[in-house]
């Protein structure tokens, strides 16, 4: 049993500790390297791995929680307040993965070099606004694995 809890607080920090670390590096590689594009194309493939661990992790998170409750006599339901924000955080991560990140990438493709089109231009708006969701996306997950890794050590105990 304290394996799947090992697992469990292990997928947690993995997701969370991922996203944070995202928050760091982003913001880097655009203040260091020579151009936004160059920095695009280090962020962009950054984030497409980020949320394909966090898919993994989640899904490891699930399984390890259900395990726990079939073999425990502490129940932790399908439907737990940790396990609800854990599917709602495995469902803006496949928003962000299958349709905010490929949106910016074919506007960028169709673009070029997005930092070159005019502040008005719509093509730059649609990206900065699927930008400003995809942060949005990012920092709800956060806080919602933040109040999961709260509610998952809350709820165990010593023995």
């Amino acid at each position: 049993m304290s394996i799947l809890r090992f697992l469990m607080f292990l997928a947690l920090a993995v997701w969370v500790g991922g996203i944070i670390l995202f928050i760091v590096l982003a913001p880097t590689a655009f203040s260091v390297l020579p151009t936004p594009a160059l920095a695009a194309m280090i962020v962009g493939p950054m984030l497409r791995k980020l949320h394909w661990m966090a898919l993994g992790a989640g899904i490891i998170f699930l399984l390890c929680s259900m395990a726990l409750a079939k073999l425990t006599k502490v129940r932790l339901p399908l439907f737990s307040a940790q396990n609800i924000l854990i599917y709602f955080m495995l469902a803006l991560t496949c928003i962000s993965q299958f349709i905010v990140m490929p949106g910016m990438a074919a506007l960028r493709k169709s673009a070029g070099d997005i930092e070159m089109l005019s502040l008005a231009d719509p093509i730059r708006l649609h990206f900065n606004a699927l930008h400003v969701w995809s942060t949005r996306i990012e920092g709800t997950v956060l806080l919602c694995g933040l109040v999961v890794l709260y509610l998952a050590a809350r709820t165990c105990r010593p023995q």
